[in-house]
């Protein structure tokens, strides 16, 4: 497969709400208590603000038709004089997908090559991201990226 990673425009909202609603859809089914049957996480004005916003890079993996089969959201947050933290800037990752039809093909490690080749480039000290323990696949992708569980999220249903 001939894939083009690029930083997202405009003209590639279409693609990305249709992967946005193939991630909702995938929440929703891991946890129907917590997210609604169609939930997607961002919309048209949202993606275009992003594009706009520095501090907000989207990469975009691209077939040869000019398909978006892929995304990554991500975010640039710098620490300066903060009373807990040291000073460094980090790459958060905030959302991520590959198009359900076209997974383990590739796809997610060149959109996540261009995305840490990015995040050197302005000098983060490490990328971050969140990830739900229901989502194994996901678990297993970010582990073969070379991602480390940093601290643990835990919960207590009433």
């Amino acid at each position: 497969m001939v894939l083009t990673i690029r930083r997202a425009e405009i003209g590639d909202n279409a693609g990305i709400i249709n992967l946005l609603k193939q991630i909702g859809i995938l929440h929703h089914k891991g946890r129907p208590d917590i997210f609604k049957k169609s939930c997607q996480k961002y919309g048209k004005d949202e993606f275009e603000a992003m594009l706009k916003d520095e501090n907000r890079p989207v990469f975009v993996a691209v077939d040869g038709g000019g398909k978006i089969l892929g995304y990554c959201f991500c975010m640039i947050t710098r620490y300066e004089s903060h009373p807990v933290f040291t000073d460094y800037t980090a790459l958060y990752i905030d959302d991520f997908c590959v198009d359900e039809n076209c997974r383990g093909q590739g796809a997610g490690k060149k959109i996540f090559a261009a995305v840490k080749a990015y995040a050197k480039q302005v000098g983060a000290y490490n990328i971050d991201l969140n990830v739900w323990e229901f989502n194994e696949t996901a678990v297993k992708f970010y582990e073969s990226c070379g991602f480390e569980t940093k601290s643990r999220k835990m919960e207590m249903i009433l």
